[in-house]
């Protein structure tokens, strides 16, 4: 997979776009020139007096900031196909350290996509944060605007610099931002190879944005699709077949430290009853465990979870006697959604140490992002802490297979990258469509009006009836012809060239195209937003 840094070209690239024109600068939230550059208003300035520069510079001053992005060099940005675009960060790129700092609450996603909707040069917009990755996948009327507002936001967000994020971020653009997309909802990017959660974390992305304005057509169609590529892979390559989960590999870690066959004789705490929780759980009475004890704020989920497990004693606790539960724990694993920790090293410097029969050093396998348990803690002689980054060397050992299997599952996706493709650049065509239709219905209705009004007033309704299905029908069939010339259909072995070349000669022939370009209505729109 094609990953690209953002630094040195993105930005070498947005720099060398200023550079063309020094007369336009784009501050936050506005357009606008600076007074004295506007083209022209030298030569004004040689041949006039004080009173006509005054009124040229007022006239040049009243020009709108659409007109003059028009003018310029920066027109480039106006006649730009709005791109899929991917930010993010990731375990292959970025540390636990920096991804807890930038991870973004579920219940904050539809804040975020609004927020990033309201930036200059993002049209839609999407949220996938996890405990491996933190990626942003955006519409954008301008690649590299957009990219340098969305890195902006996020540093803004988060309070980690912009260059420190550039340092581990990565950018994707259409059809790779696609295809990273459709590899991570079927499990090849994941850190566990073919692992089946993040496909239910792809499916909360479209839950939760339904409705959210900003998760639009596009982004909304592009997560869908990825849906069902995840399970089209799950389904025909069996990738997911005997692989691990992140918490199945935490499990496994902690019985590789503490040197273990299985967990009957060791004492587990799980923090945290949600879907990993619950899946530790799982996890640990598979390789033994018949005790667990389970701290969460309510009772209600680990109630659930007991009556699904019932051969095991599964004890609960309420989060005030966390510390104490912690105290009679071998292994503490913690899977919370809480944004602070809740170990820090005077919690655990004062806990007793535990029996030299498993070792005599108590393990955290903290698989939370942000983190659980405080970096601190590690300092202690008397505690091992691992994190979602030191589950690699479990999921290494049964690696091999899998890799067969995502060779398999890469045919695919290239099948369902060509449909997406198509369904996409379908959408291009769509105005065109619109407007050819409203053109042949505003001849068809002028027309049936005159005919009616010819005819006088002994025309009977059915008779009014017949000639409108007459004029209905000629339309129709007129127009069935061009439309499907206007769509990117594979059956009909149509490239996007033709389609595109298809949809300029009846935008000329019929007189179809309008003063702006769409992409220009849309920076019309923002740049109206954003004044007061």
């Amino acid at each position: 997979m094609a990953v690209a840094s953002g630094s040195a070209a993105s930005f070498a690239a947005f720099k060398s776009g200023l550079r063309c024109n020094a007369s336009v600068s784009y501050p936050p939230g506005r357009i606008s020139v600076r007074p004295g550059k506007t083209a022209g208003l030298g030569a004004v300035r040689c041949s006039v007096g004080s009173d006509d520069l005054a009124k040229a510079e007022l006239r040049a001053s009243s020009v709108s900031a659409l007109e003059l992005l028009k003018t310029s060099a920066a027109d480039r940005y106006t006649k730009e196909r709005s791109s899929i675009i991917v930010i993010g960060l990731n375990f292959h790129t970025a540390p636990v350290e920096v991804r807890e700092k930038l991870a973004i609450p579920e219940a904050n996603w539809p804040q975020a996509i609004v927020e990033l909707c309201a930036l200059n040069h993002i049209e839609e917009a999407a949220v996938l944060s996890t405990c491996n990755r933190m990626e942003i996948y955006v519409v954008a009327l301008s690649q590299h605007r957009g990219v340098k507002e969305v890195t902006e936001w996020m540093s803004k967000t988060s309070g980690v610099s912009v260059s420190e994020i550039c340092q581990h971020r990565f950018t994707l653009y259409n059809e790779d931002a696609t295809r990273h997309l459709f590899e991570v909802s079927s499990g090849l990017d994941s850190l566990v190879l073919g692992e089946g959660q993040i496909l239910a974390q792809v499916r909360q992305v479209v839950k939760t944005g339904q409705g959210v304005p900003g998760f639009d057509r596009k982004i909304s169609g592009l997560f869908k699709h990825a849906i069902t590529v995840g399970k089209r892979v799950r389904t025909e390559t069996n990738i997911s077949a005997g692989s691990v989960s992140v918490s199945s590999a935490a499990v496994e870690l902690a019985l590789l430290k503490l040197a273990e066959s299985s967990y009957a004789t060791v004492r587990p705490l799980v923090i945290g009853a949600g879907k990993m929780g619950k899946l530790v759980i799982k996890h640990l009475v598979a390789k033994g465990s018949t005790k667990i004890v389970v701290v969460n704020r309510s009772e209600e989920r680990v109630a659930a979870i007991r009556k699904e497990l019932k051969d095991v004693e599964i004890i609960y606790k309420p989060v005030s006697e966390m510390l104490a539960c912690t105290a009679e724990a071998d292994v503490v694993f913690t899977s919370t959604a809480s944004e602070n920790p809740l170990f820090l090293k005077e919690h655990v410097e004062a806990l007793p140490p535990v029996s030299q029969e498993i070792g005599g050093l108590r393990l955290f396998i903290d698989i939370s992002v942000p983190r659980n348990v405080g970096p601190c803690v590690s300092d202690l002689e008397t505690v091992r802490v691992y994190n979602v980054d030191d589950l690699k060397e479990v999921v290494a050992a049964n690696k091999e297979d899998r890799l067969r299997k995502a060779m398999e599952a890469q045919g695919i996706i290239a099948e369902e990258l060509k449909q997406f493709k198509s369904w996409k650049d379908s959408l291009e065509t769509v105005p065109t469509i619109k407007k050819l239709r409203a053109y042949a219905e505003r001849i068809r209705a002028s027309e049936l009006d005159k005919c009616l009004s010819k005819m006088g007033d002994g025309i009977s309704k059915k008779q009014k009836a017949a000639l409108y299905d007459l004029s209905m029908g000629i339309v129709n069939k007129l127009l069935h012809g061009p439309i499907q010339h206007l769509r990117c259909d594979e059956r009909e072995n149509r490239t996007l060239n033709e389609t595109l070349e298809n949809m300029h000669a009846l935008n000329r022939i019929f007189d179809l195209e309008t003063d702006t370009s769409l992409l220009e209505e849309k920076i019309r729109a923002k740049v109206k937003q954003s004044q007061p």
